[in-house]
């Protein structure tokens, strides 16, 4: 028998299950297994009696939100919990200025839009870079008549008309005038000015998005002033901070597991440790490489694995992925059906993580995040049954 309250929480738990994967069966099965598959599964549970087991269909695990992780070896010891940030790699963020100073007289691009590298984003008109455009100009016209001036020269010396000392000043006198107008160029380059010589193009030195612009069409702008910052999202890096005493155990290229706020974990690497600490919070900075894109700003948690952490076998995994069934602490692996509620050992417990001393190895894929509604969907079924 089983009381009122139990048939109650296996019905809501049940109903908030079959809810999430809008209506995809999941069905718990018992069919008695072959003599070599009843060998295999007392090898791998070490019993057969609880041998729980709900089948679930890949797109039903997706649409419940149920998320599966692969675990690892290695104890509490072994792992360092740190709080992290998404931050923009250095060639991942660009802050947009205004080379010159003048009014702004088009904008092409505002807050999120899409960017590519060398795009214009917005143009202003500017005295001063008429100016620069007409320096260019100039100093083209004056290199061009040196290097006439130096052609005639030559050809006077050649003839034994001019002196040497006429030819070698026309020489001097072109390669100043040369230099001049590769001066005015780069700076016309670098000012971006535009054909005509009446403006400034502003243009985004990488691709992304616009994430921020502080632009008004007809403002006045000083030269420099910031426009827009452009972001490449599939460029970013994450800065955890560690203390001093773990700081020690890291090195470039240990790994990482980075936890998403949506429950979802991706694999990273330390790329680098800052050798000393910062003066507010006395603590080093890891930072992590990491593939995809994700959103700078992004607050996350980090599992560091040092290379130089505390050797041990025991299993490491977050406490929503252990439950209890029947009185016993049971973990969901995943299996080609759906999920396998499998006994394990629990050892010590920290920050949201906890050891498991027995019954899992390492590779096992185990459903972490909403591993409960499978939980009770298992003990909604125990209860039908008895």
């Amino acid at each position: 028998m089983i009381t009122q309250d139990k048939r109650l929480l296996g019905g809501v738990a049940g109903a908030v299950l079959l809810a999430a994967i809008g209506g995809f069966s999941v069905a718990r099965y018992t069919a008695e297994p072959s003599p070599e598959a009843q060998k295999t599964e007392n090898a791998e549970e070490g019993t057969a009696a609880h041998a729980d087991n709900l089948a679930m269909t890949e797109e039903a695990i997706g649409k419940a939100g149920i998320a599966v992780e692969a675990v690892r070896a290695g104890g509490l010891g072994s792992e360092i919990l740190a709080q992290a940030t998404v931050t923009a790699a250095p060639a991942g963020e660009a802050i947009v200025t205004a080379r010159a100073g003048g009014a702004v007289t088009q904008v092409f691009k505002r807050l999120g839009d899409p960017v590519k590298a060398g795009e214009t984003l917005a143009v202003v008109q500017s005295r001063d870079a008429a100016q620069i455009a007409a320096e260019r100009t100039a100093a083209n016209a004056k290199a061009v008549l040196a290097q006439k001036n130096l052609a005639r020269e030559r050809q006077l010396y050649e003839q034994k008309v001019s002196a040497r000392v006429d030819y070698e000043q026309a020489q001097a006198e072109a390669a100043a005038a040369t230099a001049e107008a590769r001066r005015a160029q780069v700076a016309a380059s670098a000012a971006n000015i535009t054909r005509d010589g009446g403006g400034a193009i502003v243009a985004s030195p990488i691709s992304g998005r616009v994430t921020a612009e502080s632009v008004t069409l007809g403002a006045f702008v000083q030269p420099e002033t910031e426009l827009f910052r452009v972001a490449d999202p599939s460029k970013v890096q994450i800065e955890a901070a560690v203390g001093p005493t773990d700081a020690q155990r890291l090195a470039p290229g240990d790994q990482a597991i980075v936890e998403l706020p949506d429950g979802r974990t991706i694999e990273a690497r330390v790329r680098a440790i800052t050798p000393g600490l910062a003066g507010d919070t006395r603590s080093a900075t890891a930072v992590l490489d990491v593939p995809g894109s994700l959103q700078p700003g992004l607050a996350v948690r980090v599992r560091l694995l040092p290379s130089r952490g505390e050797a041990s076998n025991a299993i490491v995994i977050p406490d929503e992925a252990l439950q209890t069934l029947e009185g016993r602490d049971v973990v969901l692996v995943r299996t080609k059906q759906g999920f396998r509620a499998r006994n394990v050992t629990i050892g010590q417990r920290s920050a949201g993580r906890v050891e498991i001393s027995s019954g899992l190895k390492p590779g096992d894929m185990i459903a972490t995040k909403n591993a409960f509604l499978l939980k009770a969907e298992l003990g909604k079924g125990a209860g039908e049954e008895e």
